[in-house]
């Protein structure tokens, strides 16, 4: 409870804390992930289990993060800056327990042609047969998740999607007023660099067009 605030008390020292707070650790939560609900003068973090033995500096930057959004603001603080950073580098510590031998042979191509093998492979895994989300890439897990749509998509179309996913994790994510940016212009100028990419573009959309499964093409994230 005191470190909730703690943390107000740095983004607001001017302010009085006239809150009611409850705090909870939930297994159910993916890695490092959280939470805040508002209502009225109550505030309710949940938080996963693993942020109980993290840094409180870090943890303050997490609740930090939270608190601006259920209050709409936008500031910058030394805490906040840890916190993104340990978001950023999570992934040396997340275990590799999950593989796909198609995403796996996808990646490798990937990673020597564009990436002199310099990308520590990740988790990999297919989701579900989404045209919504075709791929993603989770900094707290340290995962690649590949929509089932390319399970059968020629090679060219499948490492291209991995590209993408893979810059993610390279490039990682700015932040600024508390807002993060993901697909920044250094990214938007590496996804030109795959070869063909105007021409992949245009697969993926043919290939989306032919599926049987119903749904609508959103962006990669």
């Amino acid at each position: 409870m005191q470190l909730i605030k703690e943390a107000f008390e740095k983004l607001y020292p001017n302010k009085d804390f006239n809150y009611n707070i409850k705090v909870k650790y939930s297994a159910r939560f993916k890695p490092y992930n959280a939470n805040v609900r508002y209502t009225k003068n109550n505030l309710e973090f949940s938080l996963s289990k693993q942020w109980k033995h993290i840094s409180k500096d870090i943890v303050v930057g997490l609740i930090q993060s939270l608190l601006l959004k259920v209050f709409n603001d936008k500031k910058q603080t030394i805490n906040i800056d840890l916190y993104n950073s340990f978001i950023r580098n999570l992934h040396i510590s997340i275990p590799k327990q999950k593989s796909d031998p198609i995403l796996e042979s996808s990646f490798n191509r990937v990673n020597k042609k564009y990436f002199y093998n310099l990308v520590e492979i990740p988790n990999l895994e297919w989701g579900n047969h989404s045209k919504r989300k075709l791929g993603s890439y989770d900094y707290h897990t340290d995962t690649i998740n590949i929509s089932r749509i390319f399970l059968d998509a020629e090679p060219d179309i499948l490492d291209y999607i991995i590209y993408h996913e893979m810059l993610h994790k390279k490039i990682k994510f700015k932040n600024k007023a508390n807002r993060s940016y993901h697909h920044t212009k250094e990214f938007k100028a590496k996804e030109k660099e795959f070869e063909g990419h105007k021409e992949m573009e245009k697969k993926i959309k043919n290939l989306i067009r032919k599926s049987k499964h119903k749904g609508f093409l959103d962006y990669f994230s």
